[in-house]
């Protein structure tokens, strides 16, 4: 035979069946993708009808003047609804063959029954209270966006005609969370809100209905006059009534019943046993702080500091501060530089466009002292992209007087925090699952806090070693305090960390601001318990999955195309992944000929 002549039309053989294969597989995917869509409609029904403000923001049509039902038996027609969802999928899930559409059936029926056991859990623990002006705050927020269509946005007046009760047949929304919360002092059982988290809500209150009155100035929607007027004075009224006849009952003891805890970490997909993180995590804590101190004397040096201790380096560096109108331009500049690296160490395969990255108003510093990604929309996207959202203050941080927040504008950090609101990370994973047609099941129902703090914390780390000495001393911060809040949150709910000594540690070994490590006790003790141990826990999981495939796969290990897989997964719980990259990611690559 003469291998050289014929050796061209072997190789032609070859990537003709290859391609053929390639084209079948992402067929099986597209017609996958559709039919687990269509259940899921079963779910965004009960969602559209149960929290329209919700279901309208991620994309479902039809929704932009509706408000959540919050009259007499609403809590019951939930229930029922979701109730009839879960029979509804279970039925499917028993007739259901194809592997991956049953994963998704899985993944709602999960969520489901989250749901309803969160209703029987608050219900069977807590006196109902409501924020009445963030809840509208956020209703017309989701309306009022640069990211929203312009013919969209008059929908806003709508919904706040029917909030205020101006609309024909609705009562106030804040008359009717004042029913609800008066009824339910009747049963001694239940426990009030927590004193601190009530009166952070009341001292917001007036920056939420300003920040209303903005947006609709801002997008130009008029004719919203009367019915503001009549919502300021229904809040005001609201806020009269928690405070004579709420804030007295509001509990002292910040810590949520045992039970409830637990739920909270499940929700948020805390996989690993709480007693196994909170060991991992203090050796961490430990461990970083060494790696921190180890390039204390470099840094040091070459920045002219006369420091020999990293808690010290870390203020010196906090000195540096990127103000003003210099704040933007330096981090689109930065975001510029990592996608430069992205594409030289072949990271992650970028997205061809630009990142949004913008300034927090007031009432969005309020709502979220800290920086964050706001998602795009996820169903029927148009072209809207997710934004990387930058607070510079803490309002009403401490006697009601706002703090300034110094811990997210200077140079040290702002690359392991553009690297993880902005890209590889939180702006890449959503940009991910809208482009790339990941199945609504693992968008919307699948949302775990685990999936994506983690892959942020650990396209940090990924990225940590192409970072000038500096920003590799950031990055360690960044992390350190991932592990700090992996024990401090627990800790803090168990009661064996005082809240006076997380304030230190957070401050003295974290490097936090006052303010930033007051914003983060807060969110361990009422704005979202159980939450922060996500991102070390993500972290450690991703981790371990990454060791898996690295492992069996040697020198055919391609870490781009792992990220690639990872992001196209969509927001799946760590052993789903897991069970992903084992079943899918390893067989393909090693079957793919170098």
């Amino acid at each position: 035979m003469n291998w050289t002549a014929n050796k061209g039309q072997v190789i032609f053989t070859f990537l003709i069946n290859f391609l053929i294969m390639a084209a079948a597989i992402a067929q099986e995917e597209q017609d996958w993708v559709k039919k687990s869509n269509e259940y899921s409609k079963i779910l965004l029904e009960v969602l559209a009808q149960n929290f329209p403000e919700s279901a309208g923001r991620w994309g479902v049509e039809g929704m932009d003047e509706d408000i959540a039902d919050l009259t007499a038996g609403y809590l019951e027609r939930r229930k029922a609804a979701y109730e009839g969802a879960l029979s509804e999928l279970k039925a499917h899930l028993e007739n259901e063959q194809q592997r991956e559409v049953r994963q998704d059936l899985q993944i709602m029926i999960d969520a489901t029954e989250q749901s309803l056991e969160s209703q029987l859990l608050n219900q069977q623990y807590q006196i109902p209270y409501f924020n009445v002006a963030q809840t509208v705050f956020n209703g017309l927020r989701g309306l009022l966006d640069d990211q929203v269509a312009a013919e969209r946005r008059p929908a806003a007046l709508t919904r706040l005609q029917k909030y205020t009760g101006i609309a024909e047949g609705y009562t106030p929304l804040a008359e009717l969370a004042e029913m609800h919360t008066r009824a339910a002092f009747e049963n001694s059982d239940l426990k009030g809100p927590f004193k601190g988290q009530i009166e952070r809500n009341l001292g917001n209150s007036e920056r939420f209905v300003g920040g209303i009155e903005q947006l609709f100035q801002k997008y130009e929607v008029g004719g919203y006059e009367a019915a503001f007027e009549k919502l300021k004075a229904q809040v005001a009224a609201y806020d009269d009534f928690v405070r004579a006849e709420l804030l007295p009952r509001a509990n002292e003891d910040f810590r949520l019943p045992p039970e409830l805890y637990a739920f909270q970490l499940k929700q948020y997909g805390v996989d690993m046993p709480l007693e196994e993180l909170v060991r991992r995590s203090r050796v961490a804590y430990k461990e970083i702080q060494l790696q921190m101190q180890g390039l204390t004397p470099a840094i040091a040096k070459e920045k002219g500091f006369a420091v020999t201790d990293y808690r010290e380096l870390l203020q010196a560096l906090k000195k540096e501060q990127i103000v003003g109108e210099e704040i933007l331009p330096f981090y689109q500049d930065r975001m510029k530089t990592l996608e430069e690296i992205i594409e030289r160490e072949k990271i992650v395969t970028l997205p061809q466009r630009d990142m949004i990255i913008r300034l927090a108003s007031e009432a969005e510093s309020a709502a979220s002292p800290v920086p964050h990604m706001q998602p795009p929309r996820l169903i029927g996207n148009t072209g809207e992209q997710g934004s990387f959202v930058l607070p510079l203050k803490f309002p009403g941080a401490e006697e009601g007087k706002d703090s300034k927040i110094d811990d997210f504008t200077h140079e040290a950090i702002s690359w392991a925090l553009a690297v993880h609101e902005g890209r590889p990370g939180h702006e890449m994973q959503f940009a991910s699952v809208v482009e790339k047609g990941v199945s609504q099941a693992r968008v919307l129902f699948g949302f775990n806090s685990v999936n994506v703090e983690g892959w942020g914390l650990y396209v940090e780390a990924e990225m940590r070693p192409y970072f000038p000495l500096t920003g590799q001393f950031g990055g360690l911060q960044s992390i350190l305090l991932r592990a700090i809040r992996a024990f401090l949150d627990p800790g803090l709910q168990s009661g064996e960390i005082s809240r006076d000594e997380a304030l230190r540690i957070l401050q003295e070994d974290g490097g936090l601001s006052s303010a930033m490590a007051l914003s983060e006790v807060e969110r361990y003790t009422f704005r979202a318990p159980g939450q922060a141990t996500s991102y070390f826990c993500g972290y450690l999981r991703l981790m371990e999955i990454r060791g898996e495939a690295e492992l069996l796969l040697g020198k055919k290990f391609d870490r781009q195309r792992f990220h690639d897989f990872i992001l196209a997964q969509g927001l799946l719980t760590p052993t789903l992944l897991r069970n992903a990259v084992l079943e899918i990611f390893v067989r393909q690559e090693m079957a793919v000929v170098n």
